[in-house]
């Protein structure tokens, strides 16, 4: 198996995609019918990954979060997130939706591709590293075309993956990931 590049600052506690996101938590072309239903189908997925924690919480905190401003980065893209209480390490899902639908984004676009994280109450650096290194994924060109030419919710994670290691290794290239390597 290739080792995955780290999205982290802190190598004790750094994370891959493939800790953050597993391939349950991943869906192929997703019939929502509006953010509020992609939003109930993310919280879903992730709940997957946190059995202990019913959706319907992590819907909740996912609106609670929204409703402070939309979390659409904009190119099509969305990247719902929120903290839970007594959550021990972030988790990830990600979807790709069968039509797009309006996220309020400031670039007028339709959203197609939902990134979902849950992380803990209390963000430490590797936590914030990782929102961060999402987000960077996420403004991915070619990343965002593999994603949508996925055709299969394993063709989307093998994609999601794969396109890890071009974005570390691009963000490691341009000076950003020094602390990794003191």
């Amino acid at each position: 198996m290739a080792q995955h590049s780290r999205i982290a600052l802190r190598p004790s506690t750094d994370m891959t995609l493939l800790e953050l996101i597993k391939p349950d938590s991943v869906l192929c072309n997703a019939h929502a019918r509006s953010k509020k239903h992609s939003l109930e189908i993310l919280s879903e997925l992730l709940s997957r990954q946190v059995p202990e924690i019913p959706h319907e919480e992590i819907f909740a905190k996912l609106v609670e979060r929204e409703r402070l401003g939309s979390t659409c980065i904009g190119k099509g893209t969305a990247f719902p997130h929120c903290r839970i209480p007594n959550l021990a390490t972030s988790h990830g899902a990600l979807m790709k939706l069968s039509s797009p639908v309006d996220f309020d984004s400031t670039d007028g676009e339709f959203v197609d591709i939902v990134f979902g994280l849950v992380v803990p109450e209390e963000l430490d650096d590797s936590q914030r590293a990782n929102v961060s290194f999402i987000t960077t994924l996420l403004d991915d060109e070619e990343l965002r075309t593999r994603l949508r030419r996925s055709a299969s919710s394993s063709e989307l994670f093998k994609a999601m993956v794969n396109g890890e290691s071009t974005a570390a290794a691009e963000e490691l290239g341009e000076g950003r990931g020094q602390k990794q390597e003191q």
